[in-house]
């Protein structure tokens, strides 16, 4: 959605046209979800004159819900008066509105406050001291209307115009239809406007919408108000909220589990272990069967912990919890005076040595192995996660864009909106097959140097471009076998959220030999993380080589 562009240079109400693209995608895949309040509100916005669309528009972009009026002045809309006039009269603003004393402080300045309160508070105050004085005082406990705010003050030397936006959760609830969440708004518009994000284009048919029946979007908005009532710290009955909801849409469930997660561990910091299970024994998210096992073994309830434990190694949800229950069980068998099981051979991992001067420069230490392991006929690129990454999302590509039933909404997407569940290789399983077989075949340099140059730019969950140049690629493409890549991409698909990370920070090629070596560097006192441990064990059981290299700063000599 490029900015047009005329004679006079960029279109200055590309947010209204923005705005009402937005508006009329609403209508054209909800219209069966709206009710008659926003019904009412598609119909009469579309029936007002253009300044007044367009100051509403602004008016939503901005932070609200309260306006200074002397804050309304836009050279493309002309006289905020006249604008205003049919947005009071359809009651969407309100001129006189109530505040509370924040939110008094929010809307007007030092210097105005002090002249309100004159009569009431010592003079010269800071803001905030003035906010903590007329707290202490009393008084001003309960929102009032601000004509009784300037009634209580000099009214006549202010000359201030508030109002506020009393449409909010009208645009909030499309804020939520349109983008199918509320981490986004519509600075999405402008940004894509500046050309700073580039979307791939997906087709969008009619019935590609984020829900499906009104009662998920309520749902997903009485979540999001618990979410804020829980970042307030204010979880006192959070959880018999939660527990209350019952989604029907397993994505709406997704997002209520992952807040039951996110309260049981607020609990368990606090050592309020009986809280903390109530969090987690009814919860679904990844690590909350685990979680529940480390609350049993801090309550001392090793037996019924080691009972849970074997019967969940037995059906792991994930490589995390197996490697989290392989150390786990043992311990538990310890305190329980049991015999312990044979333990797993252990991965043997090439690991060498390096003692090398400390720089001086601030390098981190992948920086400085890279540039002592570099040389003309083996070359050294710091990669971590982005190159097998970004070689999966070129290959992938289509697969991943696929515009299956849930996964795309809107044209400000990064990824699918499905790209973290169980089940996204599992929706587009012959999208992937096909891609994957490309690297069978050997037509897979083809397709990701293609991808390469006709995606530069658009942003996807798996290619950071400023990481990859076309050196690299083409390196990359001489030395690894498509075999290695199979088996990598084999294994991100699995599990997208936990191994697109974890991958080793250097890559070392000889073209000359079409060789390679993945490295993992180490420096002083740091230690290998768990998903390191499991991307090493799983590329030294396929035969693909991986070492780590442990780095120790030489000592100046005195």
């Amino acid at each position: 959605m490029a900015r047009p562009a005329g004679e006079d240079g960029p279109d200055p109400h590309y947010y209204l046209r923005n705005f009402a693209f937005a508006l009329a995608w609403i209508a054209e895949r909800y219209g069966d979800l709206l009710d008659a309040d926003e019904r009412a509100f598609l119909h009469d916005y579309a029936g007002l004159p253009r300044p007044s669309q367009a100051l509403l528009a602004r008016m939503l972009m901005r932070k609200g819900p309260y306006f200074r009026g002397d804050t309304l002045h836009y050279a493309e809309i002309g006289d905020p008066g006249a604008a205003l006039g049919p947005l009071l009269a359809l009651g969407w603003l309100d001129a006189d509105p109530e505040l509370t004393l924040d939110a008094l402080f929010a809307v007007l300045r030092q210097a105005e406050l002090a002249r309100l309160f004159a009569g009431v508070a010592p003079a010269r105050l800071s803001k905030a001291r003035l906010l903590a004085h007329l707290r202490e005082q009393g008084g001003h406990a309960d929102p009032k209307a601000w004509r009784l705010w300037l009634a209580e003050g000099a009214a006549d030397t202010m000359g201030i115009e508030v109002l506020e936006v009393r449409i909010t959760a009208l645009a909030e609830r499309f804020r939520l239809m349109f983008f199918g969440n509320l981490r986004q708004d519509w600075t999405e518009f402008v940004l894509a406007d500046l050309g700073i994000f580039q979307y791939e284009r997906v087709e969008f048919p009619a019935a590609a919408r984020a829900f499906q029946v009104r009662a998920d979007i309520d749902t997903y908005l009485r979540l999001q108000r618990l979410r804020e009532r829980f970042d307030d710290d204010a979880d006192g009955d959070i959880l018999d909220a939660l527990l209350a909801e019952a989604p029907a849409h397993p994505w709406v469930g997704r997002r209520r589990a992952k807040l039951l997660f996110a309260l049981g561990r607020a609990r368990e910091r606090r050592q309020d272990w009986d809280g903390a299970l109530a969090c987690y024994q009814p919860c679904a998210y990844p690590g909350a069967r685990h979680r529940t096992l480390r609350v049993l073994e801090q309550r001392g309830a090793d037996a019924e912990a080691l009972a849970l434990a074997e019967a969940a190694l037995a059906a792991p949800e994930s490589e995390t919890e197996s490697q989290l229950l392989q150390r786990l069980i043992p311990r538990l068998r310890r305190r329980l005076g049991q015999g312990l099981a044979t333990p797993a051979r252990r991965t043997a991992v090439t690991m060498w040595d390096l003692n090398l001067p400390r720089p001086q420069d601030g390098r981190s230490v992948e920086y400085v192995v890279r540039d002592h392991l570099a040389s003309a006929d083996g070359p050294v690129y710091y990669v971590e996660n982005t190159l097998i990454n970004a070689l999966f999302g070129l290959l992938c590509w289509p697969a991943i864009f696929e515009p299956v039933a849930g996964a795309f909404f809107h044209p400000f997407q990064r990824g699918p909106a499905d790209l973290y569940d169980p089940g996204f290789a599992g929706a587009r399983r012959a999208a992937f097959d096909a891609c994957l077989a490309r690297l069978d075949d050997g037509s897979h340099a083809d397709v990701i140097r293609a991808n390469w140059r006709d995606k530069a730019g658009l942003i996807s969950p798996f290619v950071a471009w400023g990481a990859l140049d076309e050196g690299l690629l083409d390196v990359a493409l001489h030395c690894l076998p498509p075999r290695h890549m199979k088996l990598w991409f084999t294994r991100i698909l699995a599990d997208v959220k936990t191994n697109a990370s974890g991958l080793p920070d250097l890559v070392r090629f000889w073209p000359a030999e079409r060789r390679y070596a993945l490295i993992e560097v180490k420096g002083p006192g740091d230690r290998l993380q768990d998903n390191q441990l499991r991307w090493i064990a799983y590329n030294h059981a396929n035969g693909i080589p991986v070492q780590v290299c442990r780095v120790a700063w030489a000592e100046a000599a005195a």
